[in-house]
């Protein structure tokens, strides 16, 4: 049985009371807001574990939320899941980049939901992650000091910006990063831009064939490795 806290935020009362009862029944200790405004007193006067934040808010929207969670320091370390309806892509961007760990779109299935906070709880547990450290993930190894991949222990020729996207992505298996998110990942070693991150991720997937397929796309949003 689980004990962390959870803060949902929705100003739809059928939707926070079915997020309220689920994470409930989970096991999670759940708090309910219905605006922006009494979800930063909240968080502000107890800080709970996770945030799952609604987009589409009454005067202060999600995005400010999150923006205000991540900005000052007795809330920047609350991972943010958001909740978004599905024509609102930029917006989920736009929260990834500004911090938030996760989204989920309506309608969205209980099960899902559970699974994604478990996995955004279990991220944030986990001890800092060793950059340098040789990795192996479905059948892929990436070795960082040697800039040398395996993929079932066959050696596979990438180019730099590949090899950074690769590492960035199976570093974290399960999180979703934006175009922008893994641009700035590879500034400094190489030219990358919005447009080119895609032609890279279609090379990088023929390469790395038959594991190509656990590198997802999402839609209007970017790319993850596959848990």
């Amino acid at each position: 049985m689980t004990h962390e806290s959870i803060l949902v935020v929705d100003d739809e009362k059928d939707i926070l009371e079915l997020v309220v009862y689920n994470l409930t029944k989970g096991g999670y200790k759940v708090t309910g807001a219905t605006s922006g405004e009494e979800a930063l007193k909240l968080a502000r006067s107890k800080p709970p574990d996770l945030v799952v934040l609604d987009l589409m808010l009454p005067g202060m929207d999600g995005l400010e939320v999150c923006k205000i969670l991540k900005r000052e320091d007795k809330t920047e370390h609350i991972p943010i899941v958001m909740l978004t309806a599905r024509g609102e892509e930029a917006d989920v961007v736009t929260g990834l980049e500004l911090g938030a760990d996760d989204y989920i779109t309506k309608p969205f299935s209980p099960r899902v939901l559970l699974a994604r906070v478990k996995t955004v709880l279990r991220r944030r547990g986990q001890e800092p992650m060793d950059e340098s450290a040789t990795l192996s993930i479905r059948g892929i190894v990436i070795h960082p000091g040697r800039h040398e991949v395996l993929v079932h222990g066959k050696r596979v020729e990438l180019t730099h910006t590949e090899f950074l996207l690769l590492h960035l992505l199976a570093r974290r298996p399960g999180w979703v990063f934006t175009r922008q998110q893994m641009i700035d990942a590879a500034r400094g070693h190489t030219a990358v831009t919005d447009r080119s991150v895609d032609v890279h991720i279609v090379g990088l997937r023929k390469k790395i064939a038959p594991c190509g397929n656990c590198i997802e796309t999402v839609r209007g949003v970017g790319y993850r490795f596959k848990e």
